[in-house]
């Protein structure tokens, strides 16, 4: 039998985890089931402070690779690192607490095929269900490149990272994150798919998305301070997508 060290994957999960010991376990459980033999989970463990990491390494499969991470980064550097220590020809995220509805990677993967993104929706479980939570993508939006990108930009054409996967190709434009932003990794992303007219749509639910009040998308609406500073991020991250993929063109 093959070494699972030396044999390239076609499918890297990245999934970042802090303090998810309630409920890592039945996710890691719903994603191994939908993976190869030769496929793997990278779970990026961001200093946890319960026993989510004792939790991971119980399951014992080798296509888990456990990363501990020393200090606690955040989310948003924690799914950073996960991102670059994939090998995968097609890249998923995954938060800690949900749950995958099987069939989902072949779906997705079947939706890539001359395309090098895919974005699914979500069915919402457990928790109320708020504004953010009831906007949906519609495949029809997928051609819609500059409507897209100032719906990221005004927050009306949510993105959820949860629900994303795209090709391996990709990475060198999604990496590094930009060094200003500390929120919000998903939308970056998105930027990336859409700004290399590259993405699409899938309006099938392939996540059961737990809802609860360790969530970081918050239910309803911000304050004004910081919805003002999360729209100048979105900003820069827009010129830096633009710039990246206009060299990956040129390429």
């Amino acid at each position: 039998m093959d070494d699972p060290s030396t044999v390239v994957p076609r499918i890297s999960v990245c999934m970042a985890a802090y303090n998810g010991a309630l409920h890592i376990e039945e996710q890691i459980d719903s994603i191994l089931a939908e993976l190869g033999v030769h496929d793997e989970l990278v779970v990026v463990n961001d200093a946890s402070t319960d026993t989510t990491a004792k939790i991971v390494r119980a399951v014992e499969d080798p296509r888990i690779r456990l990363i501990e991470a020393s200090t606690n980064a955040g989310y948003v550097r924690t799914f950073e690192r996960a991102l670059a220590e994939a090998r995968g020809e097609y890249v998923f995220l995954s938060d800690q607490d949900d749950i995958w509805i099987p069939g989902r990677v072949e779906l997705m993967i079947g939706a890539l095929e001359g395309h090098q993104m895919v974005v699914s929706n979500c069915e919402h479980i457990e928790g109320p269900v708020g504004r953010f939570h009831e906007i949906r993508l519609r495949a029809k939006d997928s051609r819609h490149r500059v409507r897209n990108i100032i719906g990221i930009l005004v927050g009306y054409r949510l993105h959820w990272g949860c629900a994303m996967a795209f090709r391996r190709e990709l990475l060198g434009q999604i990496l590094p994150f930009p060094p200003h932003m500390t929120e919000s990794h998903d939308q970056w992303i998105a930027l990336v798919g859409n700004m290399n007219r590259s993405i699409t749509y899938l309006e099938a639910n392939t996540i059961l998305h737990r809802l609860h009040g360790k969530n970081l998308t918050p239910a309803g609406m911000r304050g004004l301070p910081k919805i003002l500073k999360a729209r100048i991020s979105f900003a820069k991250n827009i010129a830096v997508a633009w710039h990246r993929a206009r060299n990956a063109a040129a390429l």
